[in-house]
């Protein structure tokens, strides 16, 4: 069963505020064979989906009809994925915990461990730099040898990803040997990986960074103008030192952090605790854009265990009405 995805305009709960809808303006409905289901949301930064924020009532008449006079629901359009569902090593706003994290996507503790070291190691040398070369406007066009060794190593890093990607989806290489750019372009629209935006935090004078935006199988290597420059520098460094720019470190690392936030969530980078998360807190912000919440997951929950027929709203996780999900494999 798929979910209705809209725009929230008005708060009818019983004995709260009328301005729920304001502060919680997404909304995802569905339907069991007794209740109707409600899930609030933002609309910026992560795109939260609460698990907090679950409403239900006894089902009568439509559920299109449900959601439109319950939440004065606008925009209304199917979800892609059905209720219950994620894919595997693919984070979508609606996976929230680190029970979701290992359910929903599939993933390990010592996975997530192994992979928070990387970015560790990543996140501590680019701070490193930023001690000897100020990431300003200008600063960000200067070069060195650090600076080149860092590209090749978040670069080679993103590589790794990328291939364990493919070779997950049992994608073989176009050229019958090594994977290459034109393999990897694949994976641009089936991880949203255009969606992500990163912020420096300790130095709000520079840009955001959407590392993959503009990625595209027409030019797969020069329309990410970080990963070029990696190419340009690892095979010729006397002719193309200068590429090896701070700001295509930080591109670079940035890009991990993405390729992480996909696998994981960015939930480890900002609660896993330690060195890792202390770095990523001091520095970064991670928000998404140009999303579509209708590729959002929807967690399902029992309904026949809430039992109360009213409108109602209530932690469906705490309640321990939240169902497992089933991670559906990834396909490109």
């Amino acid at each position: 069963m798929n979910a209705l995805v809209y725009r929230n305009t008005k708060t009818t709960l019983p004995g709260w505020v009328s301005t729920v809808h304001q502060n919680q303006p997404r909304g995802m409905g569905y339907e069991t064979a007794t209740h109707f289901v409600h899930f609030y949301g933002t609309d910026r930064g992560l795109w939260v989906i609460s698990p907090g924020l679950t409403v239900s009532q006894k089902k009568q008449g439509t559920l299109a009809d449900w959601v439109v006079n319950t939440f004065g629901a606008e925009d209304v359009v199917p979800s892609v994925n059905i209720v219950g569902h994620s894919i595997a090593g693919v984070w979508r706003p609606g996976i929230s915990n680190y029970d979701d994290i290992r359910q929903g996507l599939g993933t390990t503790d010592a996975e997530r461990h192994e992979h928070l070291q990387s970015i560790r190691l990543l996140v501590e040398r680019l701070d490193e730099l930023f001690l000897y070369i100020e990431p300003s406007h200008t600063g960000l066009l200067n070069y060195s040898h650090k600076a080149r060794e860092l590209l090749i190593l978040a670069c080679t890093e993103v590589e790794n990803n990328w291939k364990r990607y493919l070779q997950a989806a049992n994608v073989a290489p176009i050229n019958g040997r090594d994977y290459t750019t034109n393999d990897y372009a694949k994976l641009h629209p089936k991880l949203f990986l255009s969606e992500y935006e990163i912020s420096l935090k300790a130095y709000p004078s520079i840009a955001p960074v959407r590392p993959f935006q503009g990625w595209s199988t027409q030019q797969p290597t020069q329309s990410l103008p970080w990963y070029h420059a990696y190419n340009l520098t690892k095979h010729d460094r006397q002719g193309h030192f200068s590429e090896a720019t701070l700001a295509n470190c930080l591109s670079s690392v940035c890009a991990n952090l993405v390729l992480f936030s996909v696998r994981f969530s960015p939930l480890p980078l900002y609660h896993e605790g330690g060195t890792v998360s202390a770095l990523f807190n001091q520095l970064f912000e991670i928000s998404l854009r140009d999303c579509l919440p209708s590729t959002f997951y929807i967690r399902s929950i029992n309904t026949s265990a809430v039992g109360n027929p009213n409108l109602i709203c209530f932690d469906c996780i705490r309640d321990n009405n939240n169902e497992a999900w089933t991670a559906d494999p990834l396909v490109i």
